[in-house]
Order: structure tokens, then sequence, then C-alpha cells
């Protein structure tokens, strides 16, 4: 455009056609003009005080400090990222090596010996209750199946979403019986096998096998010749797929003298390694509480563990 053109001319405006609003002049109360409506709404009024701004909150309420990220890393190392694979609601398996289960007591079951749902809370290595979880029987299948009893049993996080289902068949537990023995599937989530634990025949040692959606053999689990649990630790080892490798342990924890003889409710540790896919963690819940209902499980108040597979 020409340097020399007067741009504060009249001819400028003769431009535009008619009718075309002129440009508005400038003036010298600033921007906007006095009395112009920017669509602002009116300041609250004096003392008025904001409604709290709600914090997210993970299992047991606890503040979720570092929220996860969408995309691919840290943006200045805020955040963190968010597992790619990963079934949902079992994100945090991914951070933990060590997860302890806690049976409740039922104090129906210690007085009457009437079998009740099993009920359990699993926590991390802080205590910290991360999922619930709830057997779902009948009360005639409970009472006249005892340990042996199929059931289903759901695992849930602390909104109550279910993220793991598990399911057992009625299957036998003796050595006599090989082609009818114990096992356990996994869901994850519910509705998707991850894996299954099938147990191995075996004469004097428990033996499982722990296998992924597809049905090819992980990882093996190894129990001891006695499984009474005397003022000790019961210690099921978990091996690498050949079995010469310890990698982990499930283990039944000694509940003191009156819980062990007058209830059945147990309480185990599983340590696996952190890197082992989160799946395969899962799985090593089922492993868990088929262990529990094999060998801890009481039948009216009576003692199921004993010396080898007889």
């Amino acid at each position: 455009m020409d340097k020399d053109f007067d741009h504060s001319s009249p001819y400028i405006y003769s431009l535009f056609p008619k009718g075309y609003p002129p440009y508005p002049q400038p003036t010298s109360h600033g921007y906007p003009p006095p009395g112009h409506d920017m669509g602002y709404t009116n300041a609250p009024p004096p003392g008025y005080q904001y409604p709290p701004v709600p914090v997210p909150v993970g299992p047991q309420n606890f503040p979720i400090t570092n929220q996860p990220m969408t995309g691919g890393g840290d943006m200045g190392g805020y955040g963190q990222n968010i597992p790619v694979n990963v079934p949902p609601g079992l994100e945090y398996l991914t951070q933990v090596d060590a997860l302890f289960v806690k049976q409740k007591v039922e104090l129906l079951e210690a007085f009457l010996g009437c079998e009740t749902n099993n009920k359990y809370a699993i926590k991390n290595n802080q205590g910290q209750v991360i999922f619930k979880a709830k057997e779902d029987t009948d009360c005639c299948t409970r009472n006249c199946c005892g340990p042996l009893r199929p059931f289903d049993l759901k695992i849930k996080d602390g909104s109550d979403r279910e993220v793991i289902h598990l399911a057992r068949p009625l299957a036998c537990t003796s050595c006599c019986c090989p082609c009818c023995l114990q096992s356990i599937d996994i869901f994850a989530p519910p509705g998707q096998l991850c894996g299954r634990v099938e147990q191995e025949w075996s004469l004097c040692i428990p033996k499982f096998v722990i296998k992924n959606a597809a049905g090819d053999v992980v990882l093996r689990i190894e129990g001891p010749f006695c499984t009474f649990s005397m003022c000790g630790d019961v210690e099921f080892k978990i091996l690498s797929k050949d079995g010469t490798t310890k990698v982990g342990k499930i283990s039944k924890k000694w509940s003191g003298l009156l819980r062990e003889a007058f209830t059945d409710a147990d309480n185990f540790g599983i340590n696996f390694p952190m890197d082992l896919d989160v799946r395969m963690k899962a799985v090593m819940l089922g492993a868990c509480f088929l262990i529990d209902f094999m060998f801890f499980e009481k039948s009216q108040n009576k003692e199921g563990d004993g010396i080898g597979m007889l």
C-alpha cells in the first residue's frame, strides 16, 4: 500500500457500500467503550466462597497424587505413563511384586460350623486394601460339598467394579483320580479368559501348572510334602516354566493359635517378579484361592490339611 495514502481521508469510507457501518473512531476511554456489554457475568458478591474442587481418589479413598497422562511420556515430570495392554482395573498390579490376602472371620461359621461365603481383603505391602473378593455359591453347595465345592469368586476394586472373576468347577483332589483333578479359570476383565491353574497328578507333593489364555505353560507351583500349619508358614514355591528356578512363592501365614484352631480364616502372602505379566499376577491370585480351598478350608471346623496328596 502507498505510504503517502491518507488513511484519514473521507475517500476511504466511500469505498464501502451504502448502509455499511462506519469503522468506529478511537476514543480516549480505552477498550471496551463505556456501556458496552462484553457478555461477562457480574462478579460474585463480597465474601462469596467458591466450592472446593473435587480431588480424585483411589482404592480406600486414598487421594491420587500422580494422575496418569494420556500419550507416551511425562510432561515435564508430572503424571505417569498409562500401562498399555493391561486389562481395565489391573493397572495397579503393574507396580507391585507382592500381595497379601486376608480372609474375614465369620462368627456364624466359627461357632456353628455352618459354611458361609468366604470374603477376603487383598492388600499391598503397606497394608492398604486394593481389592475385595467374595465367594458366590448357594448354601446347599457350600454345606454339602465342603472344600471341594465349585464356586465363582468376584474380585472388585475400590469403586465396587468387578475386575477379576474366578471360576472353579467341581472336581476331585485325591491322587487316585488323575483324570479329574482341580483347576480354576481366571477372567480379567470378567468374560475374557486370561489364564488357568491346573493341578498335576502327584503322589507326594502338590503340583500345579500356570497357563495363559492360549493354554501354554508359563509357570509351575510346587507345595510341601506336609501342609500342616504348625506355628509357622506353609510355602508353595512358584517356579519357572521348566521347574528349575524359583521366581516367587505363595505362603500360608501362621495366624495365631486361636484363629488357626477355631476358624478357617487364613492369611496368605504372594510374591512374584515385578515385571511379570499383569495377567499372570491375576492368575497367581487365582492359584492362591485354589490352594486355600484345597488345603486350608475346614469342613465343619475340621482340618483339611495333611501329608502328601492322599
